[in-house]
């Protein structure tokens, strides 16, 4: 089942630059995706299209089969789209008041905030630290902080832009291990990335962005040996038959 597409999808600046051109692409319900490319490729720009952060100039993209500018707010409640900047997504005094924040304007009841607030911080094991101020949280920590932000709006389709920049190893692995976790139970996952070598082992495809334009998609087994040419390193190693590095066992 096709649950994202995008069709035509053209998105051109007002000083003329055209980040992503025609890019026409479906993800099925559940698979796990991962969208690389060379700086300026378009990657960001693409799917801050999937949730209606940026609109098209030209194309359409629809959730479960209907263009999501029919209910943007439905959009954004079920495609949870966690920044390159954890900092820039954390807005609450508190941990639990951050994570708290898309539920209540939603203005749901306040029984059903803290009841996806407690589930929320539970799943990506921050609940003893929910009292605790965001700024002192550590660089993984912030990054699992915007995860249960994400996850407290009930979303089917989780996107992570540059999921591991900034982070030491023991963030990488907290973050790696979260999102293999949402994928396990069922969440269609795309992760945006230069860096392959961290998550390609676990992924079901590999889609290559070069200049705004989807030129590789398909099997990471098949696509792996060409990388390079369009300016993404090549993991090595080998783990379920795609060269990568076992950042997990």
């Amino acid at each position: 089942m096709i649950i994202l597409e995008a069709r035509n999808l053209t998105h051109v600046f007002p000083d003329g630059t055209v980040a992503i051109k025609d890019v026409n692409l479906a993800v099925r319900k559940g698979e796990f995706v991962v969208i690389a490319g060379a700086n300026g490729s378009g990657k960001t720009v693409l799917v801050r299209h999937f949730n209606g952060l940026l609109l098209p100039s030209r194309g359409e993209v629809l959730l479960e089969g209907k263009p999501i500018t029919k209910d943007l707010t439905r959009a954004r409640k079920l495609i949870g789209l966690i920044f390159q900047d954890a900092d820039s997504q954390i807005v609450g005094q508190t941990v639990a008041g951050d994570v708290a924040f898309g539920p209540e304007n939603l203005r749901l009841a306040p029984e059903e905030v803290k009841k996806r607030v407690k589930e929320s911080l539970e799943a990506v094991g921050l609940s003893h630290l929910a009292e605790q101020r965001p700024h002192l949280l550590s660089g993984g920590q912030k990054r699992r902080l915007t995860i249960a932000g994400v996850l407290a709006m009930k979303p089917r389709i989780i996107v992570f832009d540059e999921p591991f920049a900034g982070l030491d190893y023991p963030g990488v692995v907290q973050v790696l291990n979260q999102i293999l976790k949402l994928h396990r139970e069922g969440h269609t996952m795309i992760v945006v990335t230069h860096d392959l070598e961290k998550v390609l082992a676990h992924a079901d495809r590999l889609i290559i962005l070069e200049k705004g334009q989807i030129v590789q998609d398909g099997r990471p087994c098949e696509i792996i040996s060409q990388v390079e040419r369009y300016g993404i390193k090549r993991p090595y190693g080998k783990n379920r038959g795609v060269e990568s590095m076992t950042w997990l066992s």
